[in-house]
Formats: C-alpha cells, sequence, structure tokens
C-alpha cells in the first residue's frame, strides 16, 4: 500500500515516510495541498491541518474513499470536527510516537482488508444465487421459523434477502459440521442465526438444538417433514436443481442430467453417458415434457 504524507514539517514527514518505508509500505510527501490535490495517488492519507495559508478541506473531499489520518497540532472544530465531518477517519495529536501512527495504519489496513473481503463474498454470492427467485417469500417470514423446502439453496437466497431487507447480520451454522454446537455457543445471543439442514441430526439432537436456541432469533432450514416446537412453512422451488447435499431418485438424477447437459453434447453422447438408446432418450424427454434447443454452431 502507499501512504501518502500531506506535512510543511519536513523532518517529520520524512521520520514518518523513512519509517514506512522500512515496513514495506510506499510512501509519498507533498507540502502542498495543491501539489497532493492534482499528484498524489495514495490508499492512505496522512493530511495535516494546520498547513500555514492551505486549507485541507478540499484534499479531504476529493479523497474521502481513502483512508485519511489527520494530523493535528491542536484540537478545534477546524482542525479535527469538520474534517471528519467531510470523510477523514481518524487524527493523531502532535507530539505522537511513530509507533502510534503505525497502530492506527494497521487498524485501518485491517479494516479495509476484510471490507474488500466482505465485498467480494457478497458478489460472488449474489452471482451464485442470481437465478433463484423466492417471488414474495420473505413477506412469510417471522422469526423464529423452521422452513421446510426441496432445495436448500432456495433458503440460502430468502435468507440472504431477509438479512438485507432488515439490516440483519445472520451466523450460517450448518448441522453437517461437527461443532455445531460450539458455533451456536460461540454466536451472540442477539444474533441472527441461519442454521441449516435440521434433518441430519438425530430426534435426541434435534431437542438439543432447540433447547440451545431457545429465545433466540433464528431460521432453521430441512429438507423433510417433521414435528418441532416452532412455526413451520415450506417453501418449494418448482424449477428444482440437484442439490449437492441430498441423494436424488434415478428418475431425478434423469432429468437433471438432461436438463442441464443436453444443449452442451449431441444426443449420441448423452444417451450413451445416461446408459439407454437415443430413441430412448427421446421417450424420455417427452415424459418428462423437457423440450430441447436448437444449439447453435
Amino acid at each position: 500500500m502507499k501512504i501518502t504524507i500531506v506535512e510543511n514539517e519536513m523532518y517529520l514527514a520524512q521520520s514518518i515516510a523513512a519509517k514506512f518505508n522500512y515496513k514495506g509500505y510506499r510512501t509519498e510527501i507533498f507540502n502542498s495541498v495543491y501539489d497532493a490535490m492534482h499528484k498524489s495517488d495514495g490508499d492512505i492519507y496522512l493530511i495535516s491541518t494546520n498547513l500555514p495559508g492551505q486549507n485541507s478541506d478540499s484534499l479531504i473531499r476529493k479523497f474521502k474513499e481513502k483512508t485519511i489520518i489527520l494530523i493535528v497540532s491542536y484540537h478545534s472544530s477546524t482542525t479535527v470536527s469538520i474534517p471528519l465531518q467531510l470523510g477523514a477517519n481518524d487524527y493523531i495529536m502532535k507530539p505522537f510516537r511513530i509507533e502510534e501512527l503505525e497502530q492506527k495504519i494497521e487498524h485501518y489496513k485491517e479494516f479495509h482488508r476484510l471490507r474488500t473481503s466482505i465485498d467480494t463474498y457478497q458478489s460472488y454470492m449474489e452471482y451464485f444465487l442470481r437465478d433463484i427467485g423466492i417471488a414474495n417469500n420473505i413477506k412469510k417470514v417471522t422469526l423464529p421459523i423452521i422452513i421446510q423446502t426441496n432445495y436448500t439453496i432456495y433458503i440460502d437466497k430468502l435468507v440472504m434477502e431477509y438479512s438485507q431487507s432488515k439490516n440483519k447480520i445472520f451466523t450460517f451454522i450448518p448441522l453437517m459440521s461437527k461443532d455445531w454446537k460450539q458455533r451456536i455457543k460461540a454466536s451472540g445471543y442477539t444474533d441472527f442465526l441461519y442454521i441449516s439442514n435440521l434433518q441430519v441430526l438425530k430426534k435426541m439432537e434435534r431437542e438439543q438444538l432447540f433447547e440451545m436456541i431457545a429465545q433466540r432469533q433464528f431460521i432453521v432450514s430441512t429438507t423433510t417433514s417433521m414435528e418441532t416446537p416452532y412455526p413451520t412453512i415450506e417453501l418449494n422451488s418448482e424449477t428444482k436443481l440437484y442439490d449437492g447435499g441430498e441423494i436424488m431418485s434415478i428418475e431425478d438424477y434423469i432429468q437433471f442430467t438432461i436438463k442441464t447437459f443436453q444443449n452442451q453434447f449431441p444426443d449420441t453422447v448423452l444417451s450413451k453417458k445416461l446408459g439407454f438408446s437415443r430413441k430412448s432418450l427421446h421417450e424420455r424427454r417427452k415424459k418428462y415434457n423437457i423440450y430441447k434447443t436448437k444449439i447453435n454452431a
């Protein structure tokens, strides 16, 4: 990462630059707001709010999407309050130890890394679930609740959209994991829990689960019908695809394979992989009401 230092006390600026160059950062120094406005390209900005005859407000406005730490000689609305309102993240008072500044920079560096990771995962999940339609089913959800489904990814999409609509961050706890009890204990009491695959637990384990999450806010998904102490709704997908966490019947597997791969392979190859003739493939399409679209050359 690159640190831009905007400071007229050159000894201080050079000391900061030397320290962070040694740490592996790249640095650049400016003693003019104008030059920094037009020539800088840092990731983190250290901006003095006491530059003689200069106002750093325009610089802060321009780079407010970056991490900005103010270097302050005295505390006032001009040097601290207004710059923070304009978009600066933090400030440090002169005189200060370089180690103190380093801690602040490391903190915001980690914050930036986490924010980037969250944005990346969010974008990935939105892309992964983009074709899963849930219509108005969010309106049916009142926590706590059990949701029975024939397609667990359908509930994944529902939980994501519900959490966004309610501005809630959920804690995901898959019951297929051996440490699900530890995960529940480690979660905050006010956390919104998304607990998946209730059907994998034995009756005694289910009782333990419901005892652990009593008085909590949660959505629990299951692919099989069962009695529970909580309200249950059924949300199924009419256009169900193969869910890797389940065992399919042979008929379901054949339907899934034909729908998924019929436009990727010619009938001779597809029927051979399924273990029957082209005529049988044609008959099964008719049986399942599967219509083949023409493959473009």
